[in-house]
């Protein structure tokens, strides 16, 4: 009753209704596609994680355009970009040691590791193994150590 009679008190109304309208219309639900890799557990240099680590030994060329080899590693980019160094603890021996993520791949997601292996014997006898895995050095660029010289780092 005390907003009918007074015009002042019915433009407060509105322009109050307004804003909270706008507020509400703008807010964001955070989901896994609006949260940065850092919130959901982007491994830092140091890091000892739990990983799970399968194998493959298809291919020729891996995402970052090096022919693959012993060594390379499958990554998702947010956790472990291209260019980052392992160490893989947990996996059979002779396939412990350190691997250089220099490969990508669709079903390579979150907290999985896809090592190559050149025998498809070997690579499906080491199965799918739970394994520690420890960053050595975290992503890569082709100027990163140019930028660094000359920034005196």
């Amino acid at each position: 009753m005390l907003l009918s009679r007074s015009l002042r008190r019915k433009l407060l109304a509105s322009i109050i209704g307004a804003v909270a309208l706008t507020l509400v219309y703008q807010a964001t639900v955070i989901d896994s596609r609006s949260v940065p890799a850092a919130t959901y557990g982007a491994a830092g240099g140091g890091a000892r994680l739990p990983f799970v680590a399968t194998a493959y030994c298809k291919g020729t060329t891996t995402a970052s355009g090096v022919a693959v080899r012993s060594g390379i590693a499958a990554a998702d980019p947010r956790l472990l970009p291209v260019g980052s160094v392992v160490k893989l603890d947990g996996t059979p021996e002779g396939h412990e040691g350190i691997y250089t993520v220099l490969d990508t791949g669709p079903k390579v997601q979150g907290r999985h590791v896809d090592l190559y292996m050149w025998s498809c014997h070997e690579a499906l006898a080491f199965g799918r193994r739970e394994i520690s895995l420890t960053v050595l050095r975290r992503g890569w660029h082709p100027n990163g150590a140019a930028a660094a010289a000359a920034k005196g780092d």
